[in-house]
């Protein structure tokens, strides 16, 4: 079932990142007293990295327990391991690295050097996602804490493109992109129904070129002309935004405020 996105409207994409990073502690931090554990979903792009990066410098980071938390992808560029394009090198770089997790519970999409092709490499991590899911997750992914999704300036998600087909896709979890409108043309992404299975999605939208963006797909755009219209979560689904991302917006989606 669809969830009614709310919206939080930052200053500039610098509060943004800030913001969310303190925001994702407190979620990680809450589901781990919870059950013990977390399970985030995380984002590449300009927004993406920059909330790692913040969270990688604010003062309540040690509040989470690094070896208790699982971390997934959204999507991939199929590049070879270690590539400084990929999502999984520059999220090493801007946090990983520097916090003490635990190997086994962080989930890079495969790379393009390894033994698999496009599509195989988008069935291991399908396979990979099914192993951890348990009878509570009722599907065939994990129940995500938090699954995070940068915004395209043309709308789309992880590497759900408008009118392609991974958009399109009702029954598989992940699919190899070909063809992709933005370099590189290959790519791995999770489809609409495995991000539907988080808790909450959070989606990152900064700077003037994402303005028109969020204004349609807050505009009751469909989801295959516009995938971000199609991303929400089971309980929650949240828009970050900066001031200039939102300044397209409907009066009637965005009083205007800003935090």
């Amino acid at each position: 079932m669809s969830t009614a996105p709310q919206l939080v409207v930052h200053r500039d994409k610098e509060l943004m990142a800030q913001a969310a990073a303190a925001r994702l502690i407190t979620k990680v931090v809450d589901a781990q007293a919870a059950r013990g554990y977390a399970s985030v979903v995380l984002t590449g792009g300009r927004n993406g990295n920059g909330l790692l990066a913040a969270l990688a410098t604010a003062p309540a980071r040690d509040a989470v327990d690094w070896t208790r938390l699982d971390l997934w992808w959204g999507d991939e560029r199929f590049l070879p391991d270690g590539d400084p394009e990929r999502n999984y090198t520059q999220a090493r770089e801007a946090l990983l690295d520097s916090v003490p997790l635990n190997p086994d519970r962080v989930h890079p999409m495969p790379a393009s050097d390894g033994p698999y092709e496009l599509d195989a490499a988008a069935q291991v991590y399908s396979a990979e996602l099914a192993a951890a899911a348990g009878p509570e997750d009722h599907g065939p992914v994990p129940t995500f804490d938090v699954l995070m999704l940068g915004v395209g300036p043309d709308t789309h998600v992880a590497s759900l493109f408008p009118e392609l087909p991974a958009v399109r896709e009702t029954e598989r979890t992940v699919v190899g992109v070909h063809g992709a409108p933005k370099p590189p043309p290959n790519r791995i992404s999770l489809t609409l129904p495995a991000i539907r299975a988080a808790r909450e999605v959070w989606l990152l939208a900064a700077g003037e070129d994402k303005a028109e963006a969020a204004a349609i797909a807050l505009s009751g755009a469909g989801e295959i002309q516009a995938p971000a219209a199609g991303a929400y979560g089971r309980s929650r689904t949240l828009w970050l935004l900066d001031s200039a991302a939102a300044s397209q917006l409907p009066p009637e989606l965005y009083p205007p405020h800003v935090a």
